[in-house]
């Protein structure tokens, strides 16, 4: 089991890396992918985030592929392993979270399915943020 850590690892924080890259993008200004990233109400989107929340976003994405990596043992060591473990697994349940969603708009149990974000989050957004959620939870684990 413990061979399997370091490709999990890696690849988890590799996507969630990939994530914070596309986050940047649009915060400075990026326009491909981004009308299909945010939840929709009869055509118009639920919320508007502006440069700074999605920075925010960005900055919170590669925070958790480094933890991810640290709890692995392939990060810089620059936090303690009680950080990396609880935070890894507050990385785990967030995108395991994320994956079920609100029951309305996000995730796998929404009610509201029938728009183009709604269609993506069904075949892309929540099975990867669960399959990344099940990564972190497994480098939770068995890291270390």
């Amino acid at each position: 089991m413990r061979s399997l850590l370091a490709p999990v690892a890696w690849s988890v924080s590799m996507v969630l890396g990939g994530l914070a890259a596309i986050h940047v993008y649009w915060a400075f200004g990026g326009r491909r992918g981004r009308s299909g990233a945010i939840p929709e109400l009869e055509g118009k989107p639920l919320f508007r985030p502006g440069v700074a929340a999605t920075l925010g976003v960005a900055v919170l994405l590669a925070v958790a592929g480094a933890l991810v990596l640290e709890r692995a043992g392939h990060g810089p060591g620059v936090v303690s392993p009680t950080v990396s473990l609880w935070g890894t697994w507050g990385v785990a349940i967030a995108l395991m979270g994320r994956a079920v969603g609100d029951f309305s708009y996000v995730g796998f149990f929404k009610r509201r399915a029938t728009t183009a974000f709604a269609r993506l989050d069904t075949r892309l957004y929540s099975p990867l943020a669960l399959a990344l959620g099940v990564g972190a939870g497994v480098v939770a684990w068995i890291g270390g």
